[in-house]
């Protein structure tokens, strides 16, 4: 089954709703062209487009899309902005959620991120702000000189986020599958407090990192292989969740053995939306208390 086509978005489009339109399907890895069959997880909403001058009001909305011109990924990319519903702070701290293969930047929209952080903050967590930006499919890495969200993330996304009214760099990570890859890649260099992988696709041998198609090299991989650099996360707190089903299971326990997390959530689930949406209430609790 192809990975769905995510909506075209006009400049400086606001989403109203709760969720984006479509939702991507997050990669699986080694396995072949195993893919999940999407399940209806919010209900879709028509993206309304607003005057720029909204984007300034006190209370902004609760999910926001803007589309940037990025250098380093040679295209236009979206950035979406999840805010507590109805705050009203500016500055607000941010968390960076990084999509699975085959996804966008809508992804943590569509798995129900805008409600479940409503209700943690109303329950009395720090207010931030979940912010995702298009990664493209070749893990969060710089496998592709031409296409880098690597370089995106640290040398063009803090000036969006300040233009965003956000601050520019974020406090703490999250990354579902292939995102999760990329989270702890990202953390790596820019030691964030906490980090959270969600059914992290990560590869536990150059046999079955190849089959990905992504990196040119064993020793490319092997520079950007988390399992492999777990050392380098001395310093942020790590999260690990994954579902006992999911394939990916043999690396997160993996993961968990190495880096010695401070949670470690390896509970029924599989590699799909279901169990992803289950977690993030959790996840996004975990994260608010270092934020």
């Amino acid at each position: 089954m192809p990975d769905a086509e995510p909506p075209r978005l006009n400049r400086r489009t606001v989403l109203t709703g709760t969720a984006a339109a479509v939702v991507g399907v997050a990669g699986i890895g080694v396995f072949g062209r195993w893919l999940l069959k999407p399940k209806s997880i919010a209900t879709p909403v028509t993206p309304t487009t607003v005057p720029r001058t909204a984007l300034d009001s006190p209370a902004p909305p609760a999910v926001q899309s803007t589309p940037f011109q990025s250098k380093a990924r040679g295209r236009t990319v979206n950035v979406v902005v999840i805010r507590p519903e109805g705050t009203q702070v500016r500055d607000l701290p941010v968390c960076l959620a990084l999509h699975g293969r085959g996804a966008d930047a809508t992804m943590f929209a569509n798995l129900g991120v805008p409600a479940a952080l409503t209700a943690a903050v109303t329950a009395g967590m720090p207010a931030y702000a979940v912010v995702s930006v298009d990664g493209g499919d070749r893990y969060w890495t710089a496998a592709d000189p031409a296409d880098d969200p690597r370089a995106m993330l640290s040398d063009e996304l803090p000036g969006w986020l300040a233009e965003l009214g956000l601050r520019p760099e974020p406090g703490v990570l999250m990354g579902i599958s292939m995102g999760a890859f990329g989270a702890l890649g990202h953390a790596r260099t820019h030691h964030p407090a906490a980090t959270a992988a969600i059914s992290p696709a990560l590869f536990t041998s150059w046999n079955e990192a190849r089959l990905r198609s992504v990196f040119a090299s064993k020793s490319q991989w092997e520079e950007a292989e988390p399992l492999r650099h777990t050392q380098d996360l001395n310093g942020t707190a790590l999260g690990v969740w994954c579902g006992t089903d999911d394939p990916f299971a043999p690396a997160a326990r993996q993961l968990v053995e190495k880096a010695r997390p401070e949670r470690a959530e390896l509970t029924d689930g599989a590699h799909d939306e279901e169990y992803w949406t289950a977690v993030l209430p959790d996840v996004l609790r975990w994260l608010g208390t270092h934020i």
